[in-house]
């Protein structure tokens, strides 16, 4: 029979958390942000469940083509641009929406030969230090895109670097506005972080936003919120079974390393999971997970193939019982992936892109 580990993908989870996003900021139109194979859950395993969004962000040709191939005729935004002059070719057979962020894909769309102009998104550094234009050079790089023939319409773009945190958004939203101030065209600034805790914010809901994590079910500001407290539902489950049981006694340790020695008499379970599956191989002793849909905890380091848990809360657990290592268990019980994130010392967004290839993995 096959490794009993298997993920489940649950396209509900993903039409409901869409909707809470449009309740909290009702008048914008929303992008369903599928970068990173839709964060890991897969662009063709998710757009059932996205379809109902306004638009698809992504960040690759490769990934805007499968999109496409899926019967997608709306609009589709290239989060990072074009890399190289032919890639616009294929926003044109495509008709993509794609930003722009620096001087060189200005240059490359004023050589760019094509009948239909462009839909682009013009980046603006605001204080994330990544991508866009200065802001005392905004004004110039718009100058440039609305004198080009082969450009229609600009739409005004930025990114927050603290919106999940104390410092919020009040200072780059007040370079944002400075700086394009009176200029035409639509505004979109609004990410996950933003739109749930910055949503009555001047201009953060307008026109677009831009939700990632917040679609998959996992709270962009944890451990201050988690996703009950924003109305989410967990979007990917990944669980497995106990392949094992061993009975310890006192002084018995467990796993490489032995970083776990039983302090008394304890029953601990094999689960067919490891880092080869996507498991935080960070994850210490203690991180939670769910046997039967019980609460309970990992024992000594995680392996390749296999982690070790305490049977101790979970009587009558044993070979075959269900294990939760994030995600929904059969019982309805739920275990966040933010939580076993925070306990592996990084954060949801990486176990949701870390799952790995060989784990089977169903839809719902």
């Amino acid at each position: 029979m096959p490794r009993p580990i298997h993920a489940t993908i649950d396209n509900q989870a993903l039409r409901h958390n869409l909707a809470r996003i449009r309740a909290s900021v009702p008048n914008a139109r929303v992008w369903a942000v599928v970068k990173a194979n839709a964060y890991g859950h897969g662009i063709e395993r998710t757009f059932e469940g996205l379809r109902g969004a306004d638009g698809f962000a992504l960040l690759d040709l490769e990934e805007a083509q499968r999109v496409r191939a899926l019967g997608w005729r709306g609009p589709i935004l290239l989060l990072e641009g074009v890399f190289e002059p032919r890639d616009l070719e294929l926003c044109s057979s495509l008709s993509l929406w794609h930003t722009v962020h620096c001087d060189e894909q200005i240059d490359m769309l004023a050589a760019h030969k094509t009948h239909l102009p462009h839909r682009v998104f013009l980046k603006m550094n605001s204080g994330m230090n990544r991508l866009g234009f200065a802001p005392q050079r905004y004004r110039g790089a718009w100058a440039r895109l609305n004198a080009l023939a082969q450009v229609d319409e600009i739409t005004l773009m930025t990114h927050f670097s603290d919106a999940d945190g104390a410092r919020g958004i009040a200072t780059q939203m007040a370079v944002f506005g400075a700086a394009s101030q009176d200029l035409p065209g639509e505004r979109t600034v609004g990410n996950s972080a933003a739109t749930l805790r910055h949503r009555d914010v001047d201009r953060v809901g307008a026109d677009w936003v831009r939700p990632g994590i917040a679609v998959y079910g996992s709270a962009p500001d944890f451990p201050e919120h988690n996703a009950v407290t924003w109305g989410l539902q967990p979007c990917m489950t990944l669980a497995a079974k106990i392949i094992a049981t061993q009975a310890l006694v006192a002084g018995d340790s467990v796993g490489y390393g032995s970083t776990y020695v039983a302090g008394e008499p304890i029953t601990v379970g094999v689960v067919a999971c490891g880092y080869a599956d996507g498991y935080p191989r960070s994850a210490p002793t203690g991180t939670p997970v769910l046997v039967n849909g019980i609460r309970t905890r990992t024992l000594g380091r995680v392996s390749m193939d296999m982690i070790v848990v305490d049977l101790a809360p979970v009587p009558g657990a044993g070979i075959g019982s269900e294990v939760t290592l994030w995600g929904c268990a059969a019982s309805g019980a739920v275990l966040s992936i933010d939580e076993v994130a925070h306990s592996a010392g990084t954060v949801g967004y990486e176990l949701m892109c870390a799952l790995a290839p060989r784990v089977p993995v169903l839809v719902q």
